[in-house]
Order: structure tokens, then C-alpha cells, then sequence
């Protein structure tokens, strides 16, 4: 990826995290204030869209959860495949420890999570609520460090936080889908052959492609898999691959994603924030923070996913399968595993799926919120109190003249 354009994405991923943020602390103010009640009451409105005898009919908060989340998981789809191909994941020594550290880093707190909700009916759904990283939340806490944070300190979470949407894609594919329509998912496949035979066949104008990503949208949607999975497929569908004279940004692939980058930092994630953050307080008891679901998410969060990713660094260091980021010192790394910790939207979006009843959702939230925020305290403290690599280095000689 050029310097240029990392610097853009990290900017924007930045930006958006504090917006993140705002919006969730608007969602916690107005569900705590005297009419909090109408904040439930607005996303449960029923919305719907009719085509003829055809129609979709849901409340506001699933048109949010499960539409325009597609269009992150669009997003998710196409900077996977542009890593995957030209960026961070491009090459097995590239891959390896940002690999090794995304997969401690779900495996951990996930574990953690089991543990401590052993014996609580139905908790065990909710093992992969603290297995999610929130990439622009996190980023947008690191830009927070100051400029002694090197860039490849920022581009390994992003390299790590994708990697994990792709493992929370996956999860979500396997353990989260119940009921399954099989006229829906052979449409659904005829939709997904349109796109490969588009994507083979050289199309490059985009229309072809939105417009069938909508349809496969649709099936997926009624055929009983999470419809997000479908924006992820048109992601992938959609070509990089550059013609002779072609300039990198004219591809079809990065022309969508540079549109879309906006509209889901400053507009879609936030708006699912505020949509699914409200926590009322009123009434809330210490044990109602200490209970095992929100224990567990919280726990999970904070020391797993610090244990995790460092653990499994150190292991593939050992084993030579890479190198820590250049110009970061271990503590910077550290940091940089605790910020690993802030959940946040995609913790909330996969318990929204683990409990879908309204009363569970509380604790999840809870859990979500806890952990997310001490993860992002913490680890900021950590990095503004690490010291940078040069001035590592000046303390060295400085000691060595004394």
C-alpha cells in the first residue's frame, strides 16, 4: 500500500473512532434521560420497502443491523483483498505475525469467556463477543498517542484488526446461522456465479456488480445466513487488477473503497453505535456488572486480548516467523495489544446475533462497553508513557557516556 494512501486510510479510521465515540456517549446520555423510553421506541419503528407482492418489512434497528452493516462488511471485503493481494498480507513473511497475533487474539478471550460463564444457561452463545476488534475505534485511539507511535505500530493493527473481521466473518458464517431456506441460498448462489463470471470476464464498471450484490443481498438476507456475509462477497468479487496505463486509484476495487470509506466512518458505524450503545443505568447494581456475560466479554476484552495477541507474537518470534514492527519498542507493542482490546461495534454486532432477546442485550452491552473502554484507557496510557525508540536509544548512549 503507498505511504500516501496508508496515511489517508489511517487518518479517516482515526477520525472516525472519535465520531464512534460521540456517538455512543449521545446514545448513553439521551437512554438516561428523563424519556429515555423514546430512544427504544425510535428503533423499533417498522420500516418497510414493497415491490409490488414482493416486500421486506423490519424494525429500524435490523435495517441498521443488517443493511447498511452490509456495507461495511463490503468494506471489510475489499480492503481484504486489496492486503491480500498488494498490502499487509501480501507475502508469507508479511502475514505471518499479524496472523499469529489476530488468532491469540480471539482464541484468548474467548477462552476467558467460557471459563468464566461455565454453568450460566445459554452463555456459551456469546463466546465470540470478545473475540472482535473495533478498527477504527482503536485507530482512532492510537492517533490519540502522539506522533512518537511509528507508522508500522499502526499498520500492523490494521493488518491485525482485518484479519480479525475476517475471523469474525467466518465465525459469524458458521456458528451464528440457525434455520436455512435452501431455494434462498440456490439463488443465493446463482447471484454469487454472476459475479465471478462478471469479474472474470473483465466488467469493470461497477453497476453490473452493486446491482447483483443487492439481489445476492436479498437471498442472503431469506435464506437464514447473516445478509452482512453478502457485502463481503461483492467485495471480493469487485477487480483490482490494474490495465496497461492505468493508474493505481482508477481500479474499479479502489474507486469503490475510497467512495465508501467516508460514508461508513463518519455515517454507518456510528449510526450502529448509537443505534445499539444505549445501556440504561438506572437500577444498575454492582452485581449486575460482575454477572458472567458481562464479566466474561469485559475480562475477555481487557486481559485476553492483550494475552493473546502478545503471547502469540512471542511464540511466532521464537519460531522466526517475523519481526516486531520497525521503530517500536516492545512497550509500544504492548500498547498496541490492549488497544487490541476495544470491541466495541463489532463485539456489539456479534452479540446482537448471540442474544438476540432485548434482555440479554443489557449485559452484553455492559460487557462490551467495560471492556472496550479500559482497554482504550489503558492501552493509551501505556503508549504516551512508552518510550519512543529514539529516545530509547538516547538514554543508551547517554548512559554509556556517563
Amino acid at each position: 500500500m503507498p505511504i500516501a494512501m496508508l496515511r489517508e486510510f489511517l487518518r479517516l479510521e482515526a477520525a472516525g473512532g472519535i465520531v464512534l465515540f460521540v456517538a455512543a456517549a449521545i446514545a448513553m446520555t439521551w437512554v438516561n434521560l428523563p424519556g429515555g423510553e423514546t430512544y427504544f421506541a425510535l428503533f423499533e419503528t417498522p420500516f418497510s420497502i414493497r415491490l409490488g407482492e414482493f416486500g421486506l418489512g423490519k424494525p429500524l434497528l435490523l435495517w441498521i443491523n443488517d443493511g447498511l452493516m452490509a456495507v461495511f462488511f463490503l468494506l471489510i471485503g475489499l480492503e481484504v483483498k486489496r492486503e491480500a493481494i498488494e498490502g499487509e498480507l501480501s507475502s508469507p513473511r508479511k502475514v505471518a505475525l499479524p496472523v499469529a497475533a489476530a488468532l491469540g487474539g480471539m482464541v484468548v478471550p474467548a477462552v476467558i469467556y467460557l471459563l468464566i460463564t461455565i454453568g450460566e444457561p445459554g452463555a456459551s452463545r456469546g463466546w465470540a463477543i470478545p473475540a472482535a476488534t473495533d478498527i477504527a475505534f482503536a485507530l482512532g485511539v492510537l492517533a490519540l498517542a502522539g506522533r512518537g507511535v511509528p507508522t508500522s505500530l499502526k499498520t500492523f493493527l490494521l493488518a491485525l484488526a482485518i484479519i480479525d473481521d475476517l475471523g469474525a466473518i467466518i465465525i459469524i458464517a458458521v456458528f451464528y446461522t440457525d434455520t436455512l431456506s435452501p431455494f434462498a441460498l440456490a439463488g443465493a448462489g446463482v447471484a454469487l456465479a454472476v459475479l465471478a463470471t462478471l469479474n472474470l470476464t473483465g466488467v469493470r464498471r461497477l453497476a453490473p456488480y452493486v446491482l447483483t450484490g443487492i439481489v445476492l443481498w436479498v437471498l442472503v438476507l431469506k435464506s437464514g445466513v447473516h445478509a452482512t456475509l453478502a457485502g463481503v462477497a461483492l467485495g471480493l468479487a469487485i477487480p483490482l487488477a490494474r490495465r496497461p496505463g492505468e493508474e493505481p486509484d482508477d481500479t474499479p476495487l479502489r474507486r469503490l473503497e475510497h467512495a465508501l470509506h467516508p460514508w461508513v466512518a463518519f455515517g454507518i458505524l456510528p449510526l450502529f453505535a448509537f443505534a445499539n450503545a444505549g445501556v440504561p443505568l438506572a437500577g444498575l447494581a454492582f452485581t449486575s456488572l460482575i454477572a458472567p456475560v458481562p464479566l466474561g466479554i469485559a475480562l475477555g476484552l481487557f486481559l485476553g486480548k492483550q494475552i493473546g495477541v502478545v503471547g502469540a507474537t512471542w511464540l511466532a518470534l521464537k519460531l522466526r516467523l517475523g519481526a516486531l514492527p520497525e521503530g517500536a519498542t516492545p512497550l509500544q507493542f504492548h500498547g498496541m495489544a490492549v488497544l487490541a482490546g476495544v470491541g466495541f461495534t463489532m463485539s456489539l454486532f456479534i452479540g446482537t446475533l448471540a442474544f438476540p432477546d432485548a434482555a440479554q442485550l443489557g449485559g452484553v452491552r455492559i460487557g462490551v462497553l467495560g471492556g472496550s473502554l479500559l482497554s482504550a484507557v489503558v492501552g493509551l496510557i501505556i503508549l504516551r508513557l512508552a518510550p519512543t525508540r529514539a529516545m530509547a536509544a538516547d538514554e543508551v548512549e547517554g548512559t554509556a557516556a556517563r
